[in-house]
């Protein structure tokens, strides 16, 4: 597998602005690495004050989607919520379901089976309705695209309400009303909605109290929003903030079940725990074909329903993440001891298709390529494909078309259907696009800030980062990272999935924990020097609160490299320098002045400094000008030079970097 690029952040100084202001100095550190440097700047950020959803009668078509809609309660007519069998379609289906039955409709709803029907609107799903005496549809998370369904539907005398939060193509469908904010001719503000809050918004039409829907909601909207990673900034992030609050205080039965079977405590719950803990749970049943349990669940008004419901779901996931563990290792067999230059292509009998977009997932982060996973079933294949950095998906599939009985998606994820017998031309095709057509490369690991201060990863300071929350797209989760540490233990948790490790650093003990890893991945061994990136957390345990370091990627120091760094006056040496380390310096340097020797031996100079703080110590003094200082990178000669009287420490602007 690949090693992640680290982009390492420029030294930023802590505006005492935000410190006075009461911000903790990790908080005010992130704060001003993002660019926010007032008080006045991250208190727009944070926007906390009073606030009311915005208007949904903004939205174009919105009004003559509510005058339908209370046509259909005037004539009794039968309604159904066509949804998506994702969490963001399977909670907007909910809301709005539950809320026009609120209101004396007759409702049902309608989510395609992923497995045999696939995305959105389809002919079979419409006659079906029709059959069953629907003569109104209204689309939640889909339906912005289906143009000749709703042609369908009207020759059949059906009329439909699109409500959807997808990129609208050139011709809409010719619908009673189109609600989407990506409408070229939509004004609402707030265009990055999810379907779930476009759904949110409809209701807030029919109701006249947005306040008061978001109090009925909220939850629902917060989990749907976190899911389909939609900015959480602006309107989002508020109503994400009030689902969480809700989710925290006042649950559904349904959620509330499933936060307590899960394993979440209700009372700390942050968008993380929704995305990563919840929201698979939820989509798990899509993956599997079964999503009315998930409607079921959310559904569910009576709290021991709910909990046998919840079991239900837990086991449904549990039943995913072992067909995913399988297919995982069986394709890692495969993958053995190559090192892809394109895109990974595989293809295995039996691998259930709601489950191969995750392993293709996985597979493109570890190799840093696009990835095609196939899951056979006789002569015919069904894959699902994973992009990575900027390599567009559905261009690339477009140039194998000939090969593919049929494909669809976007840019950066896609499936497909292909003829056995055409995987390996198709497999040379996508390779033969990827040389022609590369991507550029990637971004890499992208890193807020660089510890060099103890005092930033304090419960205290940890802590004040929830200022932040909800953390998700638009406002992503502080990514840190610590250089030149010494890994004191490692050891495997949760059965060899996980990796519990200890780290040293500014003679402390931080407890660190990497997720799907095992121990063989590290590359490293006790007492190794490592460079460690990560986000903090605090853990709780038996009434003990600790920061807890959770590992994003770890690799070996280059302590060469990082004293380069250092004798340049660059940054992100990952070490500081002390008044007494210095002093300690000095006086080594007269008793052996001048000296000659390669960089990789700076530690010979003061046993009692590592090399990282040598080379900065010698930065630092020839900056005084209290040594020359000459290196080509390699070899490195040292002079001091006597001056009179005492140096200003301030004066040097390595000292400032780190004596601020």
């Amino acid at each position: 597998m690949k090693n992640k690029v680290w982009n390492l952040p420029t030294p930023v100084a802590i505006p005492e602005g935000l410190t006075r202001a009461g911000y903790t100095p990790l908080l005010a550190a992130v704060l001003a690495a993002r660019g926010f440097k007032t008080a006045e700047e991250v208190a727009v950020l944070l926007d906390d004050g009073p606030w009311e959803p915005g208007d949904p009668m903004l939205m174009t078509d919105m009004e003559r989607a509510v005058r339908r809609i209370r046509l259909a309660r005037e004539r009794g007519e039968l309604v159904a919520v066509y949804g998506d069998y994702d969490v963001d379609g399977i909670t907007a289906s909910c809301l709005l379901a539950e809320y026009l039955q609120s209101m004396g409709l007759e409702t049902e709803i309608y989510i395609p089976n992923r497995l045999e029907e696939g995305y959105g609107v389809n002919d079979g799903a419409i006659r079906k309705l029709h059959d069953r005496g629907v003569s109104l549809v209204v689309t939640v998370d889909c339906g912005v695209t289906a143009v000749e369904q709703t042609a369908l539907a009207a020759d059949l005398g059906m009329d439909i309400i699109v409500t959807d939060h997808h990129e609208c193509q050139e011709k809409l469908p010719e619908a009673v009303a189109v609600v989407d904010p990506k409408r070229p001719d939509c004004v609402y503000p707030d265009r990055e909605l999810a379907g779930v809050g476009v759904a949110f918004k409809l209701v807030c039409a029919l109701d006249g109290d947005g306040m008061a829907m978001l109090g009925r909601y909220a939850d629902l909207v917060a989990l749907g929003t976190i899911a389909d990673v939609m900015p959480l900034i602006g309107e989002n992030r508020r109503m994400v903030r009030a689902g969480l609050e809700k989710l925290r205080s006042n649950p559904s039965p349904g959620l509330d079940a499933l936060m307590a079977l899960s394993g979440v405590e209700k009372g700390r719950i942050s968008a993380t725990a929704v995305g990563f803990t919840l929201a698979p749970r939820i989509n798990a049943a899509g993956r599997l074909g079964h999503t009315s349990l998930a409607l079921r669940l959310l559904l569910e008004k009576n709290s021991s329903r709910a909990l046998n419901l919840a079991g239900e779901l837990c086991g449904m996931n549990h039943q995913r993440q072992q067909m995913e563990a399988d297919i995982w290792d069986e394709t890692s067999r495969m993958m053995a001891g190559k090192t892809p230059t394109g895109p990974i292509v595989l293809a295995g009998e039996g691998w259930h298709p709601g489950i191969i977009g995750i392993a293709a997932a996985r597979l493109s982060e570890a190799y840093s390529v696009p990835t095609v996973m196939i899951s056979l079933d006789g002569e015919m294949g069904k894959g699902s494909c994973r992009s990575f950095g900027d390599f567009n998906l559905f261009d690339a599939l477009a140039y194998c078309n000939s090969l593919l009985d049929a494909f669809g998606g976007h840019a950066l994820a896609a499936g497909l259907n292909i003829h056995r017998a055409n995987i390996d031309a198709f497999r040379k095709a996508l390779q033969e696009y990827y040389v022609n057509h590369p991507p550029h490369e990637d971004e890499g690991l992208a890193l807020d800030l660089e510890i060099t201060d103890p005092a930033l990863l304090t419960l205290e300071s940890v802590d004040g980062l929830q200022a932040l929350e909800p953390f998700g797209n638009g406002n992503p989760r502080p990514n840190l990272c610590m250089l030149d540490c010494c890994l004191n233990s490692a050891v495997p948790i949760g059965g060899g999935k996980h990796v519990r490790l200890r780290l040293e650093k500014f003679g402390q003990s931080y407890d660190c924990v990497w997720f799907s890893h095992r121990i063989e991945q590290l590359n490293a061994r006790r007492g190794d020097r490592v460079d460690a990136a990560f986000y903090p957390q605090v853990s709780e345990f038996r009434g003990r609160r600790t920061v807890q370091l959770v590992l994003l990627d770890l690799r070996r120091t280059d302590t060469p490299a990082l004293c380069r760094r250092a004798l340049a006056g660059q940054p992100g040496t990952g070490q500081g320098l002390t008044r007494v380390e210095l002093g300690r310096l000095w006086r080594s340097l007269a008793r052996r002045s001048p000296v000659h020797l390669g960089v990789s031996g700076l530690g010979r100079i003061e046993p009692g400094l590592n090399p990282v703080q040598i080379a900065l110590g010698l930065r630092v003094l020839s900056e005084l000008g209290l040594a020359a200082v000459q290196t080509d990178g390699q070899e490195i000669d040292v002079t001091l030079i006597t001056r009179e009287g005492k140096a200003d420490l301030m004066q040097s602007v390595t000292w400032r970097r780190y004596h601020r």
